[in-house]
């Protein structure tokens, strides 16, 4: 018999040429390349070539009137963003999988304005990718810094192994489902909170803290409660987790340009009380900074609300799961995995 595996732990159910994760060295290989060397450099458009080898297209920004109309009916039920761009993805006119790509900045900044009684703005075709979701959120053209900052991210985040949300998306594209329906289950699957949810978190108790002076009592509370500190170790980086490395220079960099340093300056006073304490508090384990930390801080001094991160991890996101669609459609097989049976046997059945 097999040996069954909790979660798929260790389990290889896919080759893949787009991304490959170390978590015992702590790298991150994007195609070929380490994260450290592309992210900060590359455009995303470049990166989504390389994934894709297929340009993406500023054309196809522009959205159906149906799915405005979807998304301004949401808008006055309140809902959630995340939920909103799961509403809203089935709607769209897709051609190419990269439709969808083009597409999510515009369906989340529409929403945004609509959800805060503004008026959507036109779509920018002579504007970056990430530009151009910026715009659509503000109204206004970002700053080389401002979108540099979130270009790093949305790189950073695009791919990384067979995750939850990309798992979801191979397994429905071996079904020979459309691009839609798999990305629309990659949403389903990103917005439980133990996949997409965690920037938020983090960022909530470097607020709660409020001064560094109160980082060591309440971060020694929490871990004396038993309570996990948001931001800080990883399920499959047992060293640095990489991406956070690439994050925290680039939050250097834009808080160095305008962004609240004192936000700054007291997140990384809350980081370092908390990597001591952890360290005296579990020295069998070492719990490193991880990306989620340095995402919030990120997002954070772009500006964007904490609703916004999980729908902002799935603009860069979304550029991975169209590119395993097409490897998983081009290379692969039906995924059907077994499950062990645990339940009784033998009951006889009375009418």
């Amino acid at each position: 018999m097999n040996q069954k595996k909790d979660g798929l732990d260790g389990v290889i159910a896919a080759s893949t040429r787009l991304s490959r994760v170390d978590g015992e060295a702590g790298t991150l290989l994007l195609t070929g390349y380490a994260v450290e060397d592309l992210a900060p450099h590359a455009t995303f458009e470049e990166v989504a070539y390389l994934f894709l080898h297929r340009h993406l297209s500023a054309a196809r920004r522009a959205i159906p009137q149906a799915t405005v109309e979807l998304l301004r009916a949401a808008a006055a039920r309140r809902a959630p963003p995340m939920d909103a761009l799961l509403m809203a993805t089935p709607t769209l006119r897709v051609e190419q999988p990269e439709d969808v790509i083009a597409a999510f900045p515009t369906i989340i900044g529409t929403y945004w304005r609509l959800l805060n009684n503004q008026t959507p703005v036109p779509v920018r075709e002579d504007l970056s990718h990430a530009a151009h979701y910026l715009h659509q959120l503000s109204g206004e053209a970002p700053t080389p810094a401002r979108t540099r900052a979130l270009e790093t991210y949305l790189n950073t985040v695009c791919d990384h192994g067979l995750n939850a949300s990309t798992f979801t998306a191979r397994v429905i594209a071996s079904t020979h489902a459309d691009v839609v329906a798999a990305i629309t289950g990659a949403l389903g699957a990103l917005k439980g909170p133990l996949h997409g949810g965690a920037p938020g978190p983090a960022l909530d108790m470097v607020f709660e803290i409020g001064t560094a002076d109160r980082a060591e009592a309440v971060i020694r509370a929490k871990l004396d409660a038993g309570e996990r500190l948001m931001g800080f170790g990883h399920r499959i980086y047992r060293v640095r987790d990489p991406r956070a490395d690439v994050l925290a220079q680039a939050a250097e960099r834009l808080y160095a340009n305008g962004a609240d340093r004192a936000v700054y300056e007291l997140a990384r006073s809350v980081e370092r009380t908390a990597l001591r304490l952890l360290h005296e508090h579990k020295p069998e384990r070492r719990l490193d900074t991880n990306v989620e930390f340095y995402t919030a801080l990120l997002l954070h001094g772009l500006g964007l609300s904490t609703e916004l991160f999980t729908p902002t991890f799935a603009v860069g996101r979304v550029l991975g799961w169209c590119a395993h669609y097409l490897e998983q459609r081009r290379d692969g097989r039906l995924i059907r995995p077994q499950s062990e049976y645990i339940g009784p046997v033998g009951l006889q059945y009375v009418a």
